[in-house]
Formats: structure tokens, sequence, C-alpha cells
């Protein structure tokens, strides 16, 4: 066992002490920042707009903060980027991180100096406490590959501005950096494509221990070294692979497809990092959950989903959650998002410690015609099935299809890419159609009111979506698919791909 592997068994204990800190004390925690947060910024504008300095009580701050997303907040972010100073939080932004919104277009998401240090050791705790729950550390010993953005920052106001996953790649500690891949002129090439070929290239002859990334952007990655290996399995091709991380979005439509292309049930370890904060990570193999992070500079505030487009949604902080109940997930940070909706819905499974899964989006869903289906609703019944059948699925979206042809009934319409296609597709969609209704009630009373026919699948050409995406100039990153729309933007580029 190499030095580097018996050295992250010395730490591995050392940040299980701070996990179980957080599995013990999670309320407690939360409180603390509650009240740090709220002393840090009283003197910014932020603070004196809302009267943080009056502010006693979880009760005082609903009162005097509203619920925002980025469209509302962007005034003071205006300001931010402007150059202003002591306006979210004290001073300036240590970063913006520039993402990509539906409606906002670009978004620049503030990360202080006290922030950033977040994700670097919710990422670091993350492998090493896989490591003090499996004793497995060898991995630190090869190669290791984030698939991420370009570290290339530019500059706005005197603010450093990139990628989320480009910054965090500047900032990477020194002890990884012998064995990180890409190299940093590999992972500047901006053109996804030519990026992707440039790793394959670059990691065909080294000893790849751990590979992170999204995972569609993972499986392109896999796919692309299969090809140039004559159809090789990835456990052929790094006979030591031993971990893959992955996050950003729902791990069971790709993990099929993703164990085919490696060979074997590798180790896996699912994150939860936002521009916004490091949210959670899942802390045992033997759960598929993850972990709340409650001393991460975020005070979490919780909205049941249903009530969300509420003109006053109830608001509950973690003492009053509930398990099994799909809540929107709102931050308050220590980099100046205050009542900030990050857009995500949530349910927690565990208060024992505070365990979650991410649902969906609560903008992605679909109610054309009441039915309020989400994300988790159609992932699980699509999955089911195809699990239930042996079928591979690539991709897929769905979309509400009002204005159907003269004569018949509005329907849901499921664009899917598939690996393997099932043998009679129509088939297909009555079995996914039928555990969409055990899923969803109102969607089960539409079809039996002969309001909605059932749902439509259409079949998609081989890299439907990767061809989609790269119109849209959206290849690779942290890019994603929405699974749901509730208008047909997406589906009306995606009809010229039907097969």
């Amino acid at each position: 066992m190499g030095l580097k592997a018996v050295l992250s068994r010395v730490f591995a204990v050392w940040a299980s002490r701070e996990v179980n800190r957080i599995r013990s004390k999670s309320v407690e925690l939360q409180q603390q920042t509650f009240h740090h947060l709220l002393n840090k910024a009283q003197n910014t504008a932020f603070g004196l707009d809302h009267n943080f300095a009056a502010i006693k009580t979880y009760d005082d701050f609903k009162k005097q903060v509203p619920v925002r997303d980025y469209e509302d907040l962007k005034p003071y972010i205006d300001r931010v980027t402007a150059g202003e100073t002591d306006i979210l939080w004290p001073g300036k932004p240590a970063y913006l991180a520039k993402t990509s919104g539906t409606t906002s277009g670009v978004k620049y998401i503030p990360i202080s100096s006290e922030s950033m240090p977040e994700h670097i050791r919710a990422a670091r705790n993350a492998l090493l406490n896989y490591i003090h729950e499996t004793g497995r550390s060898e991995f630190v010993n090869g190669k290791m590959i984030f698939l991420q953005g370009s570290p290339v920052l530019q500059q706005k106001a005197g603010i450093a501005v990139g990628r989320l996953s480009g910054i965090v790649a500047n900032l990477v500690p020194k002890y990884l950096q012998k064995n990180r891949l890409p190299s940093y002129q590999i992972n500047c090439i901006e053109d996804w494509e030519q990026k992707v070929d440039a790793i394959v290239d670059e990691t065909l002859p080294q000893d790849m221990t751990l590979i992170s990334g999204i995972p569609p952007w993972c499986q392109m990655y896999f796919d692309r070294l299969s090809n140039k290996t004559g159809g090789k399995k990835i456990k052929d091709v790094f006979p030591n692979f031993k971990l893959f991380v992955y996050g950003g979005v729902n791990y069971e439509p790709y993990r099929a497809r993703i164990a085919e292309s490696i060979g074997f049930g590798i180790d896996s370890v699912e994150t939860y990092p936002a521009s916004e904060g490091f949210i959670a990570y899942q802390d045992s193999q033997k759960d598929k959950s993850l972990l709340l992070l409650t001393d991460a500079g975020i005070f979490y505030e919780f909205i049941p989903a249903e009530e969300f487009f509420n003109e006053n949604p109830s608001r509950l902080s973690l003492a009053q959650i509930e398990l099994d109940k799909n809540y929107a997930l709102i931050l308050n940070t220590t980099a100046g998002l205050w009542g900030y909706s990050i857009g995500d819905t949530i349910k927690f499974v565990s208060k024992n410690p505070y365990k979650i899964l991410v649902t969906g989006r609560i903008k992605h869903y679909i109610s054309a015609f009441g039915e309020h289906v989400i994300g988790e609703e159609v992932e699980q019944a699509l999955m089911g099935v195809a699990n239930e059948e042996g079928i591979d699925i690539v991709e897929f979206t769905v979309a509400p299809q009002v204005t159907p042809a003269k004569g018949e009934l509005p329907y849901h319409e499921w664009f899917i890419e598939f690996g393997k296609k099932p043998a009679d597709i129509t088939a297909f969609a009555i079995k996914v159609d039928k555990a969409l209704q055990k899923k969803n009630i109102y969607y089960f009373d539409l079809i039996e009111g002969n309001i909605l026919q059932p749902l439509i699948v259409r079949s998609l050409q081989k890299d439907a979506f990767i061809n989609y995406m790269r119109t849209q100039g959206k290849l690779g990153g942290q890019n994603k698919v929405p699974r749901l729309s509730n208008d047909r933007k997406i589906a009306g580029e995606l009809e010229k791909y039907i097969d």
C-alpha cells in the first residue's frame, strides 16, 4: 500500500469525526449557522434593507426576508457584479460562478472567501468518509479524473468569474495535483467534444483509479474510450478503476448503462454540489440517500412542494420537516444568498441523521391538465419498467401535447433515446403509463376520466440528445437536459430526431 493510501486512512478517521458531529447535532448546527449569518451580514445593504439587527428568531426572519429566485435577487447581484462592496455579504465575493438559467440567461452566483472552502471540505470529506467506511484507500495512489469545465477564469469588476467546476479546479490541494487529470492545457479546451477526445488520448496510457463527473458526460467519455479501444469495457481499459463519483442529475436512469460500460459493479459516491453551496453527499455504501451538510455555511429552509407557488407558502426549518414529503429547497448562505430558491425538490428519508433524496426541479414538472407530475415519478415509472424488461435508456424528456391531431385526446409525449429498444414500443408505453398512474393519483384520474389518453413514446435517433445539446451550445460541462417541461420548447426541437 502506497504512502498516500496509508495517510488517507489516518485523515479519514479525523474526517469521520466531523461527519459524526453533523449526524448527531444537525438542528443545533443549523441554529448556530442561522445566527452567524445574521450577525455577519447585518451591516450589508441587504441586511440593512431587511432589518437584520432586529431579527432574533426564525419567525422574525420569515417576516423580514421573502423567498426569492435569481430574478428577484438580481438587483442586488447587479450591484455586486458592478463592483460595489458590502451588498449581500461583507466585502466583495471571491468568485462569481457563471451558470446558465432557463429564464434569466447567464446567472452570476456569488461565492465568498468564507463559502468557497466549504465546497473543498465537503468534496474531501465525501472521499475520506468512503475510505473510513470501507477501508479502501488504494485509489488515492492512482490517477483521478474530474470531468469539468474550463479552469480559465475571467474578471468582472475585479472578481474572478468561471464555472463552478472550473473555479474548483484551481483550488485542488497540492497533494492531489500529481494524481489529477486532465492536464491544465486539455482542461482549458472549450469545445466539449474536442476536449473529451483529448482526455481519452491523455488518460488511455494512465492507471486511472477514480473517475468523477455528471453521469451523461461520463457516459460520453466511456463510449469514446470503448470506441478507441475496439469495444473494451472500462474495467479492461483501466483494471485498477475503483471508485466512481457523480452528481448533478438523478443517477438511476444512467445506472444500468454506465454499469454495462464499466463491466462490473463499481463502488460509487453521489454528491450534491451546486454553485450556491455543497449541500449533501452519500455517506454510506449501504444507503443511496445523502447526508445533509448542516455545518457548511448554509441555513436551510423547506417549503412543501405543493405550496411553493402559493402566495404565502409554509416555510419550515430543519427541526420542522416530515419524512417522505417533497420540499422545495431554500438556501441562506455565507456568500449572501437570502431566502434563495435553488429550484430543486428534495425529500427526507431519515431524521437520525438527516438524510435526503433529490426528487426533481420545482419548475420541471407537467401540470398542463392539473396532474402535477414531478421528475421523481416519471423517472421511477420509466426505469422500473425498463429494468424489468432489460431495456437500455440513454436519455429522455417528457412534454405535454395539449393540441393533438383532430379527434385525439391530449397526452404526455415521451421522447426517449434507447440504447436497447423494446420489441414493442406501444406495449412498453402502456406499461410505463400504468406505472405512472400508480405513482400520481391526479394523472390516474385524468386517464380514467378520458381527459388524457395514455402517454405516447417517441423513439429518437442515436445521439439525439447530444446533437440537441450541441445546437443549444450546451454540450458538456455542468449542462443537463430537463426531464420535464410544462411547454413544448424542447419537444419541438427533438421532433426532428424522431427515429
